[in-house]
């Protein structure tokens, strides 16, 4: 697919996604997320990108969805619209989410509605201190879509989600770190430097191990002790059969780095 909404590169095992429509504060329409898709799906099966970073161009992370499209689809149209637009995007949630590599949301500036929980799919959210955060869904008349009923009450607890979802109240990058919405915050001069060390780090990593332990945080969240030590076992005795054990195990004895592969 050639892509005009998104730019894809990747060097140095990092794939980053570029969401790119700066105009429209990368808004999310359709052929937008047809791209993400594509990119998200050839992302996952590149086996030279060890982890992969999702930003905006400009000013913004993103806005969130369309309006303007919504707008231009009229009310007759406006369930259709949905249904294209988030069965692509909830896709493309579930593939970063299930991604057996890392994922890293580089938040550089507003994330609203579907863009915030676009970040909320990451495992990693790095903002920089101009963002803003904002589940904007009800001032239309919606509600939170691209899986923030899911994400966000296990990040910040039942009651504070509840508090975001319903007030629509922005959020600034101090208080979401605050609340555990990311990871860290970082002054605009010295973001894109931070996010270059936390992708690198990432990508040193042993990716296999990294994928593995996406898999049992997920099943944590329905599992019980016994499941969730029996799943630990089992993911444990994979690990234990790749090259990065051997060379991190090797690494230890001869009190050196160890230089994984993410075999």
């Amino acid at each position: 697919m050639d892509y005009v909404n998104i730019s894809l590169e990747r060097a140095d095992g990092i794939g980053r996604l570029t969401l790119s429509r700066p105009e429209a504060l990368n808004a999310l329409d359709k052929a937008t997320g047809e791209e993400i898709l594509d990119a998200v799906e050839h992302l996952r099966s590149d086996e030279s990108v060890r982890v992969v970073v999702i930003t905006g161009a400009g000013r913004a992370f993103s806005a969130g969805g369309d309006v303007k499209e919504m707008a231009r689809s009229g009310a007759e149209l406006s369930e259709a619209f949905f249904k294209q637009l988030l069965g692509t995007l909830n896709r493309s949630i579930l593939a970063i989410a299930e991604m057996p590599k890392p994922v890293l949301a580089a938040v550089n500036g507003i994330a609203a509605g579907l863009g915030f929980n676009l970040a909320l799919a990451a495992d990693i959210r790095v903002a920089a201190r101009s963002a803003e955060f904002t589940q904007a869904f009800v001032k239309i008349g919606l509600i939170p879509d691209g899986g923030g009923t899911f994400f966000l009450p296990r990040l910040v607890g039942w009651a504070r989600a509840t508090e975001l979802i319903m007030t629509a109240r922005t959020v600034s990058s101090e208080e979401a770190l605050r609340l555990g919405i990311v990871n860290e915050v970082v002054d605009d001069s010295e973001f894109a430097t931070s996010v270059d060390a936390w992708a690198h780090r990432l990508a040193a990593a042993p990716t296999a191990a990294l994928g593995r332990v996406k898999q049992l945080l997920a099943h944590s969240l329905t599992a019980d002790l016994k499941s969730q030590l029996r799943f630990e076992r089992e993911m444990q005795m994979a690990s234990g059969r790749t090259a990065d054990f051997r060379e991190g195990v090797t690494a230890f004895v001869e009190k050196r780095a160890p230089r994984f592969t993410g075999k």
